[in-house]
């Protein structure tokens, strides 16, 4: 495998099924890494070193320490999924505090390509600032991945995590990494 995808999960239902999503993005030839944000990072803490040994990497979720080596290969390109309502929200403000955050806003400027899908429930979904961080992600052509291409906001307490859509978020991974003439 040559390519490599950041996987980077925020504390969303898919979360828990995340391994899914490496197993699928294997597949298709994406040496994969992870990066969770800190919540999800705590919902995986006891089965961390079976996401180790799925994906061959260490599974980032904090900032190194200056000075300390990258423990992960450069990426070419980053898939946000599952992206929580707060994630979605913090990152269209340009707040990167943790790293899961300062890597995509990072990296969309650095110029790897960026594909982000959401998992929350149309409650969360109906909060003003939303609509505005999409508008604002979509601004610095990250691929936003809603509607019929990707997840649309279910109704509160009535989300099925477990038939999260990894394989649309990959085909846009694909689409915007790998475009075909």
């Amino acid at each position: 495998m040559t390519r490599v995808l950041y996987l980077i999960a925020c504390a969303a239902g898919p979360a828990e099924y995340l391994d899914e999503g490496v197993r699928q993005a294997r597949s298709r030839e994406w040496d994969t890494c992870l990066v969770l944000t800190p919540s999800a990072a705590r919902w995986w803490q006891p089965r961390l070193a079976e996401l180790e040994a799925l994906t061959g990497h260490p599974v980032r979720s904090r900032y190194k320490l200056p000075g300390q080596k990258d423990a992960l290969p450069k990426a070419d390109a980053m898939l946000v999924a599952p992206l929580s309502c707060t994630s979605l929200n913090k990152w269209g403000a340009g707040i990167a505090d943790t790293l899961a955050l300062g890597l995509v806003s990072e990296g969309v400027h650095l110029g790897v390509p960026v594909a982000a899908m959401p998992y929350f429930n149309r409650a969360q979904a109906a909060q003003p600032a939303v609509a505005r961080s999409i508008a604002d992600l979509r601004a610095q052509n990250v691929a936003f991945l809603d509607g019929p291409d990707g997840y649309d906001a279910h109704p509160p307490r009535q989300g099925d995590p477990r038939a999260f859509p990894w394989h649309l978020a990959l085909d846009a991974v694909e689409a915007i990494a790998c475009p075909r003439p």
